[in-house]
């Protein structure tokens, strides 16, 4: 089978934009050439062919082939007088996050899915990439590298495999159960490796151990360590891609987030990479691959990733509860989950994306799925008294659906719930997977199981607290960002991206809440500006609270049976 070549150069520094040579057989009169529209891990249309510049085809006279778009990312090429064509294009690289493709004076920064095109007949042929390395900088990939050339043994492996070509990467290894695990950062100076070390094999022997298995032969984490702020990941099979910035919070303040977004990302190995629903497998690179799975694939991900660093002791009880405080947070205080289920809102990451879109109107797949994963785990716990938990539904999804190349479908998941914990979960499906029930109550009662409990605070800010409204500072202008519904601000009749000018004829500055709270006796009359326009309203009283805080904290007091369930579900990182 002949293997499809791929050059890739980067001179064009100053305008970003990185070259890219293909030579593909063709032996058709037309001949349909595809770049994808979206990459996994990001479930709405990436549009990558707007980056695309220059693009032509020669044939094998190298003579210019006609060609012409049939969309806005393919295109179809008159190929009836040769046996193979050279496609040629430039590459606008000029994004750096976990999941782009940039390029500067000391970067190549490669995401095969954005900027690699493919032909359908060809997706099994072996591949090969030259990368213009001319002063042979290292590379981080989980790409076979030989003398500098990668190879992949077809196009899925390819565009799951990003690469990084840089004089600035650093890295160490561990070894688990015979896998090589390689920490790859680049930018980032010093480092002191050995508690980095450390902590990942802490956590990635804690679900090696749950799975039983790796499913891949390597592992690369690849991290860019940026001067701004950052934080983003992206899972593949055989790595994962993470930007975390600024730099010098990177092992102090912003370490937990490291040790959080990688413990995430290593767990997509199995579930979203190996255990996929139905429509994604395989991927369809050409148009959506709608799901309902959400708060599987993501969900589950979120919860299972910081309960793994718990397990594994390299976050303590105090610290975990942090993180997943922070979930409870997010879901309270989002209208949407009144709305529109975890389910529905799984299906329209492909209609609004990752933006918060219409206020109130959907949920998170990461939030709602990953306490939905709690409730989950705890009820199967409690049933099965701590026999069981969630890591074995994952367990067998791996090893019933995933080894024998089968997606997953919701029952499917729903049907090992029940056999692992004995109990029906189809209210649990009815209610809160696919319905709009408040979580409170089940999320309560399963706190209350491993000694947890829920508690809630009057926020300090007199604005969120008592009038439901919440704002950004801009250019030393004071704009709301969001509104409680029902709240006195939602009542007077303010709306977002109101610029708040005055209350009771004094200028606000930064001082909303100060002088709210000089003022919490008299009648609250605020000056706005509204598309350029004067507004003026006047705010209701209401005597109760809106935004408010949550925690989940450690009760003061725990039965027997609760420090049982607390310690088997938290393992190492629950002291007494």
């Amino acid at each position: 089978m002949k293997t499809i070549n791929y050059k890739v150069v980067s001179d064009h520094i100053s305008s970003k934009l990185l070259q890219v040579t293909v030579s593909f057989p063709t032996n058709e009169s037309e001949t349909i050439i595809h770049l994808p529209a979206w990459r996994p891990g990001r479930y709405e249309l990436g549009n990558f062919a707007k980056n695309v510049k220059n693009f032509s085809v020669f044939d094998d006279a190298k003579k210019k082939c006609v060609f012409f778009k049939t969309n806005k990312d393919t295109w179809l090429v008159k190929t009836e007088h040769t046996k193979s064509i050279t496609v040629q294009y430039n590459y606008y690289a000029n994004e750096l996050n976990a999941g782009s493709t940039f390029i500067d004076e000391e970067l190549i920064y490669v995401n095969p899915v954005n900027c690699l095109v493919y032909i359908d007949a060809l997706i099994d042929h072996p591949i090969s990439i030259s990368v213009a390395n001319k002063f042979n900088w290292q590379i981080a990939t989980s790409l076979k590298n030989i003398d500098g050339v990668l190879h992949a043994t077809n196009y899925d492996e390819l565009v799951d495999s990003p690469f990084i070509v840089s004089p600035n990467l650093q890295s160490e290894s561990y070894t688990l159960s015979n896998i090589v695990f390689t920490i790859w950062i680049n930018g980032h100076k010093p480092i002191d490796w050995q508690p980095i070390i450390n902590d990942f094999k802490k956590f990635t022997q804690h679900q090696l151990d749950a799975f039983g298995e790796f499913p891949a032969d390597k592992y690369e984490f690849l991290i860019f360590s940026l001067p701004n702020q950052a934080y983003h990941g992206v899972e593949h099979l055989k790595s994962t891609v993470i930007t975390l910035g600024p730099s010098h919070a990177l092992f102090n303040s912003l370490y937990n987030e490291l040790l959080g977004v990688s413990s995430h990302e290593l767990y997509h190995a199995w579930n979203i990479k190996s255990i996929r629903p139905a429509e994604m497998l395989p991927y369809n690179f050409k148009a959506e691959n709608y799901s309902t799975l959400g708060y599987i694939y993501e969900g589950i991900t979120t919860y299972m990733g910081d309960l793994f660093l718990l397990k594994s002791g390299v976050f303590n009880l105090e610290t975990y509860l942090v993180q997943f405080s922070s979930q409870v947070q997010k879901h309270l205080d989002n209208p949407g989950r009144f709305n529109y289920s975890v389910a529905e809102s799984s299906h329209d990451t492909w209609l609004d994306g990752y933006v918060p879109g219409v206020p109130g109107r959907k949920v998170s797949i990461y939030t709602e799925g990953c306490l939905l994963a709690f409730c989950a785990d705890i009820l199967i716990r409690q049933a099965t008294k701590n026999k069981h938990g969630l890591d074995e539904v994952m367990k067998r999804l791996y090893f019933d659906f995933a080894i024998n190349e089968l997606g997953i479908k919701e029952k499917d998941y729903q049907n090992l719930l029940e056999n692992i914990s004995g109990i029906s979960f189809q209210s649990f499906f009815d209610d809160y997977v696919n319905g709009t029930h408040n979580y409170e109550s089940i999320l309560i009662d399963c706190l209350e199981y491993v000694g947890l409990s829920l508690q809630q605070d009057k926020l300090a800010s007199y604005s969120q607290s008592r009038l439901g409204l919440r704002f950004t500072k801009s250019n030393n202008a004071i704009i709301v960002s969001e509104i409680y519904p029902g709240s006195p601000a939602d009542i007077a009749g303010i709306c977002l991206n109101d610029q708040l000018i005055a209350l009771n004829e004094i200028q606000i500055n930064n001082d909303f809440d100060a002088l709210l709270e000089y003022m919490e006796f008299d009648e609250k009359k605020l000056i706005l500006l509204r598309n350029k326009k004067i507004t003026f309203v006047t705010l209701p009283e209401v005597n109760r609270f809106f935004y408010q805080k949550h925690s989940v904290l450690l009760q003061n007091k725990l039965s027997p049976n609760q420090q049982k369930a607390l310690m088997s579900w938290g393992k190492e990182g629950v002291n007494f």
